[in-house]
């Protein structure tokens, strides 16, 4: 079932990275390990994975307010720290959500009380954004255990697939059940499709008869607008806790599980796998994929403003651990795979060291070191939890299975 799984999963990547048809940059080929090496067309810039050419940098102090005074309190950190972060976000990286957007209509289509070979209660559940003719719909597939007697906390994967697409199933599906947890898949592009030029078409089209202005939202908004719909619909439905719900995404869906989380206070765990450059990883370090390389390749995935940084990486305002940091107090757990440095997966455990000072102002647990940890080793004793795995850019079962450890003591 794990090979299937990794089988479908790989698919469902390749198949979503051949339909955006991003520009082309300038592909080096691969470097003595195997990493890919590009050239950004605007800059220039060569990618880098040689830590002695990782260039001195300093991040921004998510503990001081843009006007120079210190935050020493969880008020101000709540009152005007991460209100103050969340306006920057989306004037600059990710684009504001319009102040009115469609409103989703939810039904439940079929329900299978002896789902997963007796063990789960199956629904699918369609919602229909707005009402124009040929409305797009966010399809869901929820399981819950069928032996459950109250709600239950429940995992929602925003997953590649949708718009036709198949949507895989985690890895650990059976383990999720046993505990007496549900959990929910949702393919993203019901929700908004992945590719250059298609502002016309799912939540965005559906909301605007434009292209969305430099500081309106890109893909990665309008997926996060849709984790939030489905959300809404959790709350309705009484086998689901709506107090206990952790979300899942990969690469770019790791992004917007972190986007989403910042938006969205009602997401209570955040599992973010190999989510990378302008998800979890610090850009500021310079390794592997860069703010140029975004830019350049995935432009609709942010606010037309991001363009302004490529370059100019140290001037932003905001780097890896700040987004992070947005999820605080709530537990935030980040994966990386040893064959998928394009996404600097030391640059990722860093942003998590530097994301910890605002988790211990809150009174909550960082990962209880600075010191990388050796591969395959899991760090959840906190409420950010980190695991670097041995292999590819992927979820794969083990860090599901830690991923299960670490949200454990948040579900029981």
């Amino acid at each position: 079932m794990v090979n299937a799984f990794g089988k479908l999963f790989s698919a469902l990547a390749l198949v979503s990275l051949a339909a955006q048809q991003p520009p082309a940059p300038a592909n080096l080929g691969p470097d003595a390990n195997g990493n890919p090496r590009r050239r950004a067309v605007k800059t220039g810039h060569v990618s880098n994975y040689d830590e002695s050419k990782v260039p001195p940098y300093s991040l921004p102090d998510p503990l001081v307010l843009a006007n120079g005074k210190p935050v020493r309190d969880a008020r101000t950190w709540t009152k005007e720290r991460r209100p103050e972060l969340i306006r920057t976000y989306e004037a600059e990286i990710f684009g504001r959500t319009p102040l009115r957007t469609p409103k989703v209509a939810w039904r439940v289509t079929e329900t299978d009380p002896s789902a997963r070979h007796g063990t789960a209660v199956m629904k699918r559940i369609a919602g229909t954004i707005g009402d124009g003719p040929g409305a797009p719909q966010i399809h869901v597939t929820l399981y819950t255990p069928a032996n459950a007697s109250t709600r239950v906390p429940v995992i929602l994967l925003m997953n590649f697939g949708g718009d036709g697409a198949p949507v895989a199933e985690p890895p650990v599906a059976d383990d999720i059940i046993a505990r007496g947890w549900g959990y929910a898949v949702a393919g993203y592009q019901d929700v908004q499709p992945d590719r250059i030029n298609a502002f016309d078409r799912g939540v965005i089209g559906a909301t605007n008869a434009r292209p969305p202005a430099a500081d309106e939202w890109g893909t990665i908004g309008a997926w996060a607008w849709g984790v939030s719909r489905i959300i809404d619909y959790f709350d309705t439905d009484h086998s689901v806790d709506p107090k206990r719900i952790a979300l899942h995404g990969h690469s770019r869906l790791g992004k917007t599980a972190l986007w989403a989380s910042a938006l969205d206070d009602r997401i209570a765990a955040v599992y973010a796998s190999c989510s990378g450059e302008m998800g979890a990883a610090l850009s500021r370090r310079d390794w592997g994929e860069t703010v140029d390389d975004m830019a350049q390749n995935f432009p609709y995935w942010f606010a037309g403003a991001f363009q302004k940084w490529s370059g100019r990486w140290n001037e932003m305002p905001v780097d890896a651990h700040m987004l992070i940091a947005l999820s605080a107090p709530r537990p935030v757990f980040i994966t990386g795979g040893t064959a998928d440095q394009w996404a600097d997966p030391v640059g990722e455990f860093l942003a998590e060291v530097a994301a910890g000072p605002v988790y211990r102002l809150l009174g909550r647990k960082d990962l209880g070191t600075s010191t990388l940890p050796q591969l395959d080793t899991p760090l959840v004793a906190g409420d950010l939890g980190w695991y670097y795995h041995t292999g590819p850019h992927a979820a794969t079962p083990e860090d599901w299975h830690v991923f299960l450890q670490f949200v454990e003591k948040y579900f029981r």
